[in-house]
């Protein structure tokens, strides 16, 4: 097992290395380049488009699920313990200085994340059920020609499903629960198993309306932890910020290694946290009902924002200013932020974080069987769906009960794996997403004339 683990750390190291994350960073970049810095000049109108009532009903438009709804689900997938320990890792293995290029990394993730969605939406087809499927596979083959490498996607995807989105959460949470409440592993891995089942049973459809309720309840539950003790130490806020900004550019001068680390860890956690760049999120905004791509990339590219921008933010700076970032190890990142919740909110901070681990890790479970399934779909076929859906509730069990580790690892590297034909399929098919972008901004401008049109007329 020792030799097994040695080779798997191996190709993990190779998967996650430089050259990956400059090639997710670098189309970042790119894209960012290509289409203006939309993500600074449409935020706002994005914002409003995710959570605001349309007056545009949208009944009529292709897709399953509404703007909300698909951006809920693949919320689902990317809010995390990554949220948690991914920023907790950060901290501890590249300095309080990783926050920075964490927030980088995301802010040219926006442009992937929207990238992606307007290519998924416009490459999306129906299957025998009259359900959309979409994501990279579908735009690698249609707007590529390249069967083969939309195959590996699909397949890549799919093993990952297995292990990040689901055993190593399932273990995750009954770690926690048997650690908090002394809970059977195997009792909690019964009832995910049959709370992940009757999600499942509905859908997309049913994944969407659970997905719409459930997630922005677990994110409020842990931010409002996390508001309250910022608020509370507010004067400590400016200090916070001062620090991780020095440790970013000159680390030495705060007791940190060299810049070359904080850049690496705070690049890689973000990318884990937020999934810019690795094609899972596609999945989901292909399913929106939208009369233009380009509507719903926009709502897309909100996630990167929220989960970086605003959850991991949280964390960071909660970790920051607890200090125990100072006092601890790297191996001290699953439990650092329960323990950072707690010096300020004796007898009730930790139970924050495990509760939000509970909510994070069954939301990506539900998130990620549907990005399994719909890869699973495009290798086996749609018909064959169910097979898959009965395999990864079972799963979910097995994991509850198991040290995962090694399924982890390897989960790693397929998670890894997804990207590269991804971003390959971006950069090729840039061209197509600048045109999408431009219909869509013609048609923002009549809609701006003629809602100024109505508030004259009014």
């Amino acid at each position: 097992m020792g030799n097994i683990q040695s080779i798997v750390d191996a190709i993990n190291g190779v998967v996650w290395g430089p050259i990956t994350l400059i090639l997710i960073v670098g189309t970042g970049i790119f894209l960012t380049l290509r289409l203006g810095f939309l993500q600074l000049r449409d935020l706002p109108y994005a914002l409003k488009l995710t959570f605001s009532k349309s007056k545009k009903k949208d009944k009529d438009d292709k897709g399953d699920i509404s703007h909300f709804q698909s951006l809920m689900t693949a919320m689902a997938a990317t809010l995390g313990i990554g949220n948690m320990t991914g920023v907790a890792s950060a901290i501890l293995l590249g300095g309080v200085g990783a926050l920075v290029w964490m927030w980088l990394a995301a802010f040219f993730g926006m442009a992937t994340k929207y990238g992606e969605a307007i290519l998924a939406v416009k490459y999306r087809t129906v299957n025998h059920k009259g359900e959309i499927s979409g994501g990279p596979m579908y735009y690698i083959e249609k707007g590529l020609g390249w069967k083969w490498l939309a195959f590996l996607f699909a397949l890549f995807g799919f093993l990952a499903s297995f292990g990040i989105g689901n055993m190593t959460q399932s273990n995750t949470v009954a770690g926690s629960l048997q650690a908090t409440f002394n809970v059977n592993p195997w009792i909690t891995g019964f009832v995910l198993m049959v709370l992940t089942a009757l999600v499942l049973l509905g859908g997309i459809k049913g994944i969407g309306r659970v997905t719409a309720i459930f997630v922005p309840f677990m994110a409020l539950f842990y931010m409002s932890g996390g508001l309250i003790i910022i608020l509370l130490n507010i004067t400590e806020v400016p200090a916070a910020f001062a620090v991780i900004f020095e440790a970013a550019f000159n680390p030495e001068a705060v007791g940190g290694g060299a810049i070359g680390i904080a850049i690496r860890y705070g690049i890689a956690r973000g990318v884990f946290s937020n999934e810019a760049g690795l094609g899972s999120a596609p999945i989901a905004a292909a399913a929106a009902k939208t009369d233009y791509p380009g509507r719903q990339a926009l709502v897309s590219m909100t996630g990167t924002f929220l989960d970086t921008m605003i959850v991991c933010t949280i964390t960071g700076l909660v970790i920051v200013m607890s200090g125990l970032h100072l006092q601890l190890g790297g191996d001290a990142a699953p439990v650092i932020t329960g323990e950072a919740f707690e010096s300020f909110l004796p007898g009730l901070g930790n139970y924050i974080v495990v509760f939000g681990i509970i909510f994070f890790a069954y939301s990506t479970i539900i998130g990620w069987s549907y990005y399994g399934e719909k890869c699973f779909g495009y290798i086996f076929g749609d018909r064959n769906t169910i097979y898959y859906k009965v395999i990864f509730c079972i799963v979910v069990m097995i994991g509850a009960g198991q040290s995962v580790q090694l399924v982890w690892d390897i989960a790693d590297i397929f998670n890894g794996l997804m990207a590269i034909p991804n971003l390959i399929a971006l950069c090729l098919l840039s061209g197509v997403i600048v045109s999408e972008t431009n219909k869509f901004r013609e048609v923002r401008k009549k809609e701006k004339e003629e809602e100024k049109k109505q508030k004259l007329a009014s």
